[in-house]
């Protein structure tokens, strides 16, 4: 894995598929596979990543009597893996998440993508925006999601992965569970927050945000944002940085202040290359900085 980190062009993610979009843009029907339908049509930009060398399927853990799939993927005759758990955007495990999925494996980690929002329905299959948030997001607790991602963390252990380098990485709604579960379990040596939002309402559902718990995380966790979110604030960022400050975490952020939210996701209008093959960069060096 060293050699792998200390050559820059493989941490960049390859190049768009040589089949182009037409033959994958279609609507996630399994965990990984397809698009969500409220990002089609996806953007000619997006980028597949191989999974040669790798080995790459849908596992069931059982948690609470539900049947929560999780996309896998690591090397092929992996043993003591350092372990990542790839936490989506509201959209789902769709093709996306699993291809991040694969770009840690092709690194050498155990990438861990569980479908979260599966005891509310299927995320990917709403095509209105609203109507996912108010139907599914909205009634996913966080409570829930971090009795699943502990379940998680645990059959990591049990299968091949090293829980003394346990890593968070985190889209969005996965941005913000990536602050939260970094205060939430003490096995987490260090997370990458994308774009999470920060501060809220609070509600039965979400108890709290990131900024509540900012000034006692001890996790270091790197938070990769934009200047130009119309959904969380430079202000927020500020806020969220002073509360930090009062604490031991070590946590950081790098501003993006010409990019938009989701700068990172490839197969949608607000990608910024350049920006994302950055934050990438910084994202793959905070973990091996931190020890995963």
């Amino acid at each position: 894995m060293s050699d792998a980190l200390n050559d820059v062009k493989s941490l960049i993610p390859p190049s768009t598929h040589p089949d182009g979009v037409t033959r994958r843009d279609f609507i996630q029907t399994a965990v990984g596979v397809g698009f969500a339908a409220a990002v089609l049509p996806v953007s000619a930009q997006t980028i597949h990543t191989p999974s040669d060398g790798l080995l790459t399927e849908t596992v069931t853990l059982t948690i609470n009597g539900t049947a929560v799939p999780m996309y896998r993927a690591q090397p092929l005759d992996g043993k003591n893996l350092p372990v990542v758990l790839v936490i989506s955007e509201i959209f789902g495990v769709h093709e996306h998440i699993a291809d991040v999925a694969r770009r840690f494996a092709q690194l050498g980690y155990m990438a861990l993508a569980p479908e979260l929002f599966i005891r509310q329905g299927n995320p990917s299959a709403h095509p209105v925006m609203a109507d996912l948030m108010t139907h599914i997001i909205r009634k996913t607790p966080d409570v829930e999601v971090m009795n699943d991602l502990d379940h998680v963390v645990k059959w990591a252990g049990q299968n091949g992965g090293d829980l003394n380098r346990l890593g968070l990485n985190g889209f969005c709604w996965g941005g913000r569970i990536t602050w939260l579960y970094a205060a939430h379990n003490p096995q987490v040596k260090v997370g990458v927050a994308w774009y999470g939002r920060l501060e809220g309402e609070l509600s039965p559902m979400n108890p709290t945000h990131p900024i509540q718990m900012a000034s006692t995380l001890k996790t270091p966790v790197l938070g990769l944002y934009a200047g130009q979110d119309t959904g969380i604030s430079l202000e927020a960022i500020e806020c969220m940085q002073q509360a930090l400050s009062q604490g031991t975490s070590g946590s950081e952020f790098v501003i993006y202040p010409n990019s938009s939210h989701a700068f990172h996701a490839d197969y949608r209008p607000s990608y910024q290359a350049d920006d994302a093959k950055d934050a990438w960069l910084r994202c793959i060096n905070w973990l091996k900085q931190h020890g995963v």
